[in-house]
């Protein structure tokens, strides 16, 4: 048995195929708007993290989380150690990605030896470091935020946080929380 294909029956195929009429109009832009990050808060573990051991804890009554149950503790420990927090999120072309972000400091430290230095990579840019917290950070809940300006590709943008600690100087417990990635 032969099949034979008409110009229009093969018309017809092509658009249950595709699932419509191409009118030759390009692809409409990712939205510049809201939240992109899974796990804002913690609130779900590591999951949308890279992280070292011990990073992630469940606040309680005496050190509770910002919002929620869960955040980010670095340090802390009064030994020579360090750890990492990041992260990974695409930008949409012409979209500006704003990281705001929670820091709570608690401590013995008389002089600076502990630091929790954030930073945002970001494709094209060399990456920097947007904040540099020691001691005096303050034991309430304090908000920090970057950007990343737009540009007309779609980029990465890769923060981190990055704890060290000196042994012997006491010690300096950073909490972070609530870091969203916010397009506009």
């Amino acid at each position: 048995m032969k099949v034979f294909v008409t110009t229009a029956s093969a018309a017809a195929l092509l658009l249950l195929a595709t699932g419509g009429v191409s009118h030759g109009q390009p692809a409409a832009d990712a939205p510049c708007a809201g939240q992109i990050h899974a796990n804002p808060g913690f609130e779900h573990g590591t999951t949308g993290w890279t992280a070292g051991p011990r990073i992630v804890v469940f606040g309680d009554a005496t050190r509770p989380a910002h919002t929620g149950h869960a955040y980010a503790a670095f340090a802390g420990l009064d030994v020579t150690r360090g750890d990492l927090l990041r992260t990974t999120v695409t930008v949409p072309a012409n979209c500006d990605l704003t990281v705001r972000f929670w820091v709570r400091t608690t401590t013995t430290e008389t002089s600076r030896g502990d630091y929790l230095n954030v930073g945002m990579a970001v494709t094209g840019i060399p990456p920097k470091t947007r904040f540099s917290l020691a001691f005096d950070g303050g034991a309430q809940w304090r908000q920090y935020s970057m950007s990343t300006g737009t540009a007309t590709t779609v980029r990465t943008a890769t923060v981190s946080f990055v704890a060290s600690e000196t042994a012997g100087n006491g010690a300096t417990a950073f909490d972070v929380d609530d870091a969203t990635f916010t397009l506009s």
